[in-house]
């Protein structure tokens, strides 16, 4: 093993760059190895245009601790001329060289970073130096932006790639909520004025939440989302210590360098709900919210949540609003803009079995879910009119 490599990297490889100073790329396979690029991780994030808070060394690096299986982390790095302009965290998942992006079911957006001052070679670079070699190797990323930085990344991969669709993302304009109303029909917009003024009037008091508080603030936004869903089917992972440590330690991180707002509500001296809003330079995301029971029965949620949504990333100079993943029928009320997120398949060269195999499965589940949202509903109704015959 040459000095100064440990077991489990790959050496870098320094390229000759045209216009003269050098490119070079490697591979980290250590657990600690985005600890160790968490300063020029984030330094990359500031100059990634479509760099989202899921890509923020502090979220990464507490989604690794906290859900990383040991030994399965590889990070992807191209530095010129010593600086870091292109930068993936992947993971390994099954035994034959598969790869995937970090966060599984708890991020809405994967991407890479890339120094938008040299984008595309960077891009070609970040292609070029990714581990997949053999024919048995893959690479599949969900939840990808069709925007992404990570697109150049596929433009200029040279072996097997696949483009699927994947969740189903809202979007609404960062716009005064008068302004917002306006694209309800007639009686929904009048009626949701109405709502506006109960909030108004209610004496609800909103109070954002310093990087100090956000502990406290998690266990109270988690206590709230309990309530709020018991009767409906609490996701299981959200219960999970694990997902709280987690949300604690991301969250703060996040807050502290301002890509992210959490606000707590308190109605008659009682915190009643709280929210946590993620934020980067292209929107801001409704990520994940708590509300009591007894204040839905008095006020709307959705308008309530959304009016201070609204403000913060207004102030922020962010021109959208994101509802992130779901179609939950309070989404829907808002007439929603939609675009889905992409799943990315990539293989090597021409013979890549296990990528096209993997592309294989995907299609085929897709088709799946589509036949069961298109067929189910009408089979229901036949055994509906059946039993009523």
């Amino acid at each position: 093993m040459r000095a100064g490599v440990r077991a489990g990297e790959r050496a870098a490889v320094r390229v000759p760059a045209p216009q003269g100073g050098s490119w070079t790329s490697e591979v980290l396979r250590t657990d600690d190895a985005l600890d160790r690029v968490a300063e020029e991780w984030d330094d990359l994030f500031g100059r990634c245009r479509t760099a989202t808070p899921f890509q923020a060394a502090g979220w990464l690096c507490s989604w690794w601790r906290h859900y990383g299986t040991p030994g399965a982390l590889v990070v992807v790095l191209v530095r010129r001329d010593g600086r870091l302009v292109g930068a993936a965290a992947l993971r390994r998942r099954g035994p034959f060289g598969g790869l995937t992006n970090l966060g599984a079911g708890l991020v809405d957006f994967t991407d890479v970073l890339l120094d938008e001052g040299c984008a595309d070679r960077a891009a070609a670079e970040l292609a070029a130096a990714l581990p997949l070699r053999r024919p048995w190797h893959s690479l599949e990323l969900r939840e990808v932006h069709p925007e992404a930085a990570v697109q150049k990344v596929f433009a200029a991969w040279s072996g097997r790639r696949h483009r699927f669709a994947d969740s189903l993302c809202q979007y609404l304009p960062a716009v005064p909520m008068e302004e917002l109303l306006k694209r309800l029909p007639g009686k929904t917009a009048q009626r949701s004025r109405v709502k506006q003024r109960k909030i108004a009037e209610s004496g609800v008091e909103v109070r954002a939440t310093a990087p100090e508080e956000v502990a406290e603030a998690v266990r109270g936004l988690l206590r709230l989302h309990f309530e709020q869903w018991q009767d409906r089917g609490v996701t299981p992972e959200h219960r999970a210590p694990r997902f709280a440590a987690h949300l604690t330690e991301s969250t703060t991180a996040l807050v502290a360098t301002r890509r992210a707002a959490m606000h707590r509500y308190w109605l008659d001296g009682e915190l009643v709900a709280v929210n946590l809003l993620v934020l980067c330079p292209s929107f801001g995301g409704l990520y994940m919210y708590g509300a009591h029971p007894r204040l839905r029965e008095r006020l709307d949620i959705a308008g309530l949540l959304f009016g201070v949504a609204l403000d913060e990333v207004r102030d922020a100079g962010v021109p959208v609003l994101s509802l992130l993943r779901g179609q939950e029928p309070y989404k829907q009320r808002w007439r929603p803009d939609q675009l889905s997120n992409q799943r990315l398949v990539l293989g090597p060269g021409r013979l890549a079995p296990f990528a096209a195999a993997r592309a294989a499965r995907v299609r085929l589940r897709g088709a799946a879910v589509h036949l069961l949202r298109t067929r189910l509903p009408r089979v229901k109704e036949a055994l509906a009119a059946r039993r009523l015959g």
